[in-house]
């Protein structure tokens, strides 16, 4: 489930990876995988990348898919701006997952968040037809910059069935009071 490509400076071939052409979907910062796995579970027709960087939870991402039992889960260990630039293949993403990205709250490191200009380009790129990005933080500054980002994008409606999934972060700022916001941006 953990694949590791043969060069990471080459675009990925997506029919080495999926056993099954379908749709792909990909989580940017899989956390601990609650989303992805029940997101996949919920939708066996497509295809699902979870990207992550911290080893430990990828591992943890893993066995869950495999206690699981699915077959469209596949899984890598990189940095999430660097995976999106140079190895997904252009109009390949049916959908783009970001949840609670590091919202660097300090004005002096905010050019280290995720989801910025240069980042709204790059999913432009990767977004098949009709692809979209969805989005969901608990700072409002963040949120903000990214509806700012995706301004060239047009809003797009959230599913139902995909709001009622809640993330590991979502469940603790739930927990404690805190509100989070969501949007879904397409090209």
């Amino acid at each position: 489930m953990i694949y590791r490509p043969g060069s990471y400076i080459e675009r990925l071939n997506l029919s080495e990876i999926f056993p099954a052409n379908q749709p792909l979907e990909v989580e940017l910062g899989a956390g601990d995988g609650s989303f992805l796995i029940a997101w996949a579970k919920a939708n066996p027709q497509h295809n699902f990348l979870g990207v992550e960087r911290l080893l430990g939870r990828i591992r943890k991402i893993e066995r869950k898919a495999k206690r699981a039992g699915l077959t469209n889960v596949r899984l890598m260990r990189i940095e999430a701006s660097y995976f999106l630039e140079y190895l997904l293949p252009r109009q390949s993403v049916t959908a783009l997952h970001i949840y609670f990205p590091d919202p660097w709250p300090k004005r002096k490191h905010r050019k280290n968040r995720l989801i910025n200009e240069a980042f709204a380009r790059t999913c432009n790129r990767v977004l098949a037809p009709e692809g979209t990005v969805y989005v969901r933080t608990d700072d409002l500054d963040y949120f903000n910059q990214m509806q700012a980002v995706f301004k060239p994008f047009k809003s797009a409606p959230i599913p139902s069935a995909l709001a009622a999934i809640v993330t590991d972060f979502e469940r603790g700022f739930h927990s404690r009071g805190v509100g989070t916001l969501a949007a879904a941006y397409t090209p």
